[in-house]
């Protein structure tokens, strides 16, 4: 099994307006832990050419699994807000330990806003 991965991190700015941007990154190290793969990516996003200031310099701080390769998608636009104790990446933990594998999808966003947003799901427009 190969230790490195195509995974898209789709960076999650709002909820409630659905404002996302998906990110592709090559050759993830699926051995390595969730907290230096969340540090990669908020730097690898902070300067990334491309990419619009306010998803550059947004406060992400959670990573959730939103799709794997071969299964079933959500119905939801953004992300789904079920399953968070399997899907919500936890510290200290390899990424092939919480399910990560080639050609994943993620969600980074900000966990205050998504608990807001779980609380009363609803958008904007």
């Amino acid at each position: 099994m190969s230790s490195e991965a195509v995974l898209t991190v789709r960076l999650v700015r709002s909820f409630e307006h659905r404002n996302f941007k998906p990110v592709v990154l090559r050759g993830v190290n699926l051995d390595q832990k969730v907290e230096d793969f969340i540090a990669f990516v908020k730097n690898d996003v902070a300067t990334r050419s491309g990419l619009p200031p306010p998803f550059k310099k947004f406060d992400y701080d959670t990573m959730k699994i939103i799709h794997q390769a071969h299964g079933a998608k959500t119905n939801e636009l953004v992300m789904s807000l079920e399953d968070d104790e399997k899907l919500i990446l936890r510290n200290g933990l390899d990424l092939r330990s919480c399910g990560i594998a080639n050609e994943t999808e993620l969600g980074f966003f900000k966990m205050a806003d998504y608990e807001k947003y779980k609380a009363n799901p609803k958008t904007v427009w």
